[in-house]
This record gives structure tokens, sequence and C-alpha cells, in this order.
């Protein structure tokens, strides 16, 4: 069963506080590096998987796509990804990742930030985007890092006066459910290995051609007070093309 924990209303408003929520991609740390490795978007149909606020989606937009459709299994999620995308080629679904449906080859770029983890059988949907791409299409998504989403406390070990010591990475082979706690709410994450992301895209019939494990830039470390993201990757971004 799909989760929707963004239509809750605290866990919403909760969200809708995070810096990357209320500046746009700019405020996420991840930003330069995803856009930097991002694939041609001009004159591309694309995908969004999970599109949230829909920046990606407008984004995409002003690289010139051709047309862009962002899913988001939130309706709150795409209430407001509407209200801030100015852009008119851009058509909003509410489905499920892993249950959206579409034409075989209706897709040049499927991209995906930050929802993955949330989904139980990533195979499916790397099987399902490998039937919407066509030939050589490219998919290219963001999700937390194996090392991140290892321990359901996704946290550090503090000391006595509580500065991070470490970071725990334990049961790193058991994959599977993991329930984390998330804007103060408990929320249903799923752990796999980078392996499993590797080989699942294999299987699928993708040749992966960008692996990063991206660090937020210098100037963001440093105005966010965010040293500590330099001591253990918090997420993993992938790239892969279908193979003809």
């Amino acid at each position: 069963m799909s989760q929707n924990k963004y239509d809750d209303p605290h866990f919403f408003t909760e969200y809708s506080k995070m810096p990357r929520s209320i500046h746009g991609l700019d405020a996420a740390g991840e930003w330069s590096v995803f856009k930097t490795h991002m694939p041609a978007l001009k004159d591309k149909k694309v995908l969004d998987l999970g599109c949230g606020y829909g920046w990606h989606c407008q984004f995409a937009a002003e690289q010139g796509a051709r047309s862009v459709i962002g899913i988001d299994l939130s309706a709150k999620m795409l209430e407001k990804a509407r209200q801030l995308t100015s852009a008119k080629n851009v058509d909003y679904q509410q489905a499920a990742i892993e249950d959206f449906a579409a034409d075989t080859a209706s897709f040049d770029v499927i991209i995906s930030s930050l929802a993955l983890h949330y989904i139980q059988n990533l195979e499916t949907v790397f099987e399902n985007a490998a039937r919407l791409l066509v030939p050589q299409g490219e998919l290219y998504y963001s999700a937390e890092h194996p090392i991140f989403t290892v321990r359901a406390q996704q946290d550090w070990i503090y000391a006595a006066d509580q500065q991070p010591i470490y970071w725990p990475v334990d049961h790193y082979f058991e994959e599977g459910k993991r329930e984390t706690h998330f804007l103060d709410a408990n929320v249903v994450k799923y752990h796999r290995t980078i392996e499993t992301h590797v080989m699942a895209l294999i299987k699928a019939g993708f040749e992966i051609t960008a692996l990063i494990e991206p660090t937020p830039p210098s100037e963001m470390i440093k105005k966010m007070g965010w040293e500590n993201e330099l001591r253990r990757p918090m997420m993993l971004i992938i790239k892969a093309k279908k193979k003809s």
C-alpha cells in the first residue's frame, strides 16, 4: 500500500517549514550537484516521479522541455505545485509512483528527487520506467543514501554535551522497512544497498552512466551550519540510460 504522509495536515505544515520548501531548489543541499549532471532536457518529454512542490518540473520547462508531467500521491503537494508553477507545458497528475501508467516509450527523460526511498518495490518502478522511456532514454534520480537509511534512528551517536561523535552503520545488508521519525511523525522508508540499486537498474535494462554521492557547496555549508554533512553521505544520485 502506498504511503501518503504529505496529506496529513500537521506533516504537510512541518514540511512547508523546511528551507527547500520555502526557498526552492537553491536551498536544497544536493541541488548544485543534481543540476550539474541533469540529462539534456531541451525538446524532451519529461516525467517527474514524486514531484512534490513541482520545483523540478518548472526547472525542466525552463530548460526547454517539450512537455512535463509531474506525478505525486499527495493532493496537497499537487495543489502547491500548481500554485508555484508558471510554465504552461507542465501537467500534474495524482498517482502513486508504483501505479503510474502511460503508453510505452512516452518519455525521453524520467527524473525523481528524494522519493524512491519511500517505495517498497523498487524493481517494479525501474521496470516500468524502462517501459515508459524511449530507447536511449534516461532515468535520473536521487534517494536517501543507504548509509543514511540503514538504521531507523537516522541520527548520530552523541556525546554528553550533545555533540555528534559518529554516524553508526549497522545491519547494512538487512534490507527492507525502516520505521523512522521525520518532521514530528512516524514515517516508513525502505533501506536497500547500493548494490541493489545498481543491479535492479541493470536487470531492468539500464546502463549506469553516473553514480554520485553529493555534498552541499561550501558556501551553503557555511551559511546553514552543515559541516557535519561532510562526515557521511546523506544522498545517492544515479543516472542510467535505457539500452536500445
